[in-house]
């Protein structure tokens, strides 16, 4: 089901962006138009008790939920590649949390499938977010605002 150029991790280390990047255009230099690049942060917020968080999946099936959305932003746009790497354990501020770059040959396509992605992992994909304070470790709800978003997409 995973295409030869699609990379998908779910992951305890740390990702490099630019080597990603550098992996993306050099699949179909010939065809490759638009690479398009997003990096997810935990935020710094200056008026927040978070010290951390914590992220946590079920493993095996993660990663056929994450190739499922490959698969199925694949079936909506014709893409040269994708990479998706998202990240689990305990994370601190400003720590990059996931990775989704993707490349096509029009900068519409790569942009949509980007948000596709993004949006389907804030709402559906099978991850589990804690923020830890000096007051201990809660778990964090979905958003309402991700809801939308994913509906949008008519999943």
């Amino acid at each position: 089901m995973i295409n030869n150029n699609d990379f998908i991790a779910v992951q305890e280390f740390d990702f490099d962006l630019s080597q990603h990047y550098a992996q993306l255009t050099a699949l179909d230099p010939a065809q490759t138009g638009a690479v398009v690049m997003f990096s997810g942060l935990v935020r710094d917020l200056d008026d927040s008790a978070v010290k951390a968080m914590e992220l946590e999946h079920y493993p095996g099936m993660t990663e056929v939920c994450l190739q499922q959305i490959v698969h199925k932003a694949r079936a909506r746009w014709p893409l040269l590649g994708v990479h998706l790497v998202h990240r689990v354990g305990v994370l601190q501020r400003h720590d990059q949390i996931v990775l989704v770059g993707v490349a096509s040959r029009h900068r519409k396509d790569a942009f949509a499938a980007s948000e596709f992605i993004m949006d389907y992992l804030k709402q559906d994909a099978p991850f589990w977010k804690a923020e830890i304070t000096a007051n201990g470790k809660h778990w964090v709800d979905a958003k309402q605002s991700d809801q939308q978003a994913d509906k949008r997409w008519n999943l």
